[in-house]
């Protein structure tokens, strides 16, 4: 990666931060005839594929390896898992380090001068010094410096003992027992993963609910499963004091000892030490910019804010398309044009999946279930659990959103995400083939109690319903 040495800096967009969003802010720029400079502090790599999607995958892949093993006595295959945690925890790393390495590799193929490595800071609208003194002159600036870990105060004097997602995946082997603070979406993936491995979890969540999970009866169906490998509290306070050889958390009812602590109470945005306060630009209460949800400028200005960093849709595709929508209308500013966002889409990787998307139900939804506890090819896999959700509007049972767990759906989400954008209705969709015996016929249940509620007629396809469909 070469690294732009001149004292005084000039571009027509300027991108602070080489994450995802970064990464397509700054190529989209430069791809419609922008000079652009991408300021990174250490190009380290993207969150994804250091500290979050991919190490957090590797290891729940390897939970659910060894939750087959357990499971095979359903087929008649007796085994037990003997699990290396060293082993385990080293594939983690090593798999981690070759999705690093692909990122990285971006940034050697950066145009020369493009990649300036230092700390920003906001001098102006449109100018920033870096940490070394160097100064950056633009006509817009793209903000993306991504998101950190949120660890209160009285788990800071923990030191060694707690972990976050940016140190668990460095540690050389599974703990015998690990309390993890917090019920969003990578503490239970994580959580999971680890009681999957033999590792006798707790998860502490304050709130009444977990996994961001609005649908009530998805909720309770996701919060059963867990209960089957691991402990779940909700409502709890926790205090956290070392002891034992270990941490000791104490709330109000009990108290249990842990090997480690996994602190997953949220991120937060990096935006402090950005001098936001010189730009003029208004914040929130919690400092971050406001801005526009379509355009990503923050006001009227020539600033752009994408990803994380914006603390609205933390999840990778939405910092991928951030970052293309800041940086195109970096280099059209002051003409910068509104864009429909994408439908909101989200999936927890938990065993069996979680996925959401579209709007939620409301009162005046018409919402369909097909669950899956008895459905044919969830059977023939011995996964039969779950629910799905699909909601949709009258008079026609458009398809508005869905909620769902069960086998598959991080895939049959996909079916669904695609069937609201194109405005398909559940009679519609029933139009479709569907293969038996497959995962993906399980939705239709729901897509026939949605054409029962609003008397829209079933397909003619779908007058003849094989077994266990």
């Amino acid at each position: 990666m070469a690294h732009t040495e001149a004292a005084d800096l000039t571009c027509d967009v300027a991108v602070i931060g080489a994450g995802t969003a970064g990464l397509a802010a700054e190529r989209v720029a430069r791809s419609e005839g922008a000079r652009t400079l991408l300021i990174d502090d250490c190009f380290a790599g993207t969150t994804c594929a250091t500290v979050g999607c991919m190490p957090s995958k590797l290891l729940v892949t390897a939970g659910m390896a060894a939750k087959s093993v357990r499971h095979a006595s359903v087929f008649g295959i007796d085994a037990v898992p003997e699990i290396d945690g060293a082993r385990v925890m080293e594939r983690v790393r090593r798999e981690r380090d070759h999705f690093v390495a692909a990122t990285r590799k971006s940034f050697d193929d950066l145009p020369e001068g493009v990649a300036v490595q230092g700390r920003a800071r906001f001098t102006g609208m449109s100018t920033l010094v870096l940490g070394d003194g160097r100064t950056v002159s633009a006509r817009a600036v793209v903000i993306a410096t991504g998101s950190r870990p949120i660890v209160p105060e009285p788990f800071r004097a923990l030191g060694d003992l707690i972990d976050t997602n940016e140190t668990i995946f460095d540690r050389e082997t599974l703990p015998e027992s690990l309390g993890v603070v917090g019920g969003g979406a990578l503490g239970l993936e994580l959580a999971q993963a680890f009681a999957s491995l033999g590792v006798a979890v707790a998860v502490f969540e304050s709130g009444d609910r977990i996994g961001g999970v609005k649908d009530t009866v998805v909720h309770d169906e996701l919060l059963r499963i867990l209960r089957t490998s691991m402990t779940v509290h909700l409502g709890v306070e926790v205090t956290p004091s070392a002891g034992q050889g270990g941490v000791v958390l104490s709330w109000d009812g009990g108290s249990a000892r842990f090997d480690r602590l996994l602190v997953s109470t949220g991120r937060a945005p990096t935006l402090d030490g950005l001098g936001l306060d010189e730009t003029g630009i208004a914040l929130d209460d919690h400092g971050v910019p406001h801005f526009d949800k379509t355009t990503l400028q923050c006001g009227d200005s020539p600033i752009f804010v994408a990803g994380d960093a914006d603390a609205d849709r933390p999840v990778l595709h939405e910092a991928s398309n951030e970052g293309t929508i800041a940086g195109r209308n970096a280099v059209r500013f002051p003409d910068v044009k509104p864009v429909k966002r994408d439908l909101p889409f989200t999936i927890t990787f938990t065993d069996p999946p979680v996925a959401m998307l579209g709007a939620p139900a409301d009162d005046d939804s018409v919402i369909g279930c097909a669950p899956y506890d008895d459905q044919g090819r969830a059977r023939v896999m011995a996964r039969a659990e779950g629910m799905v959700r699909i909601y949709a509007s009258k008079p026609d049972g458009l398809l508005t959103g869905a909620a769902m767990i069960g086998p598959g759906m991080d895939h049959i989400a996909h079916l669904l995400a695609l069937a609201i954008l194109r405005g398909e209705t559940a009679t519609s969709l029933l139009e479709l083939p569907f293969y038996h015996p497959t995962l993906e016929e399980g939705l239709k249940p729901g897509l026939r109690a949605i054409c029962h509620e609003v008397h829209a007629p079933l397909p003619e396809r779908d007058q003849g319903v094989p077994p266990g469909a």
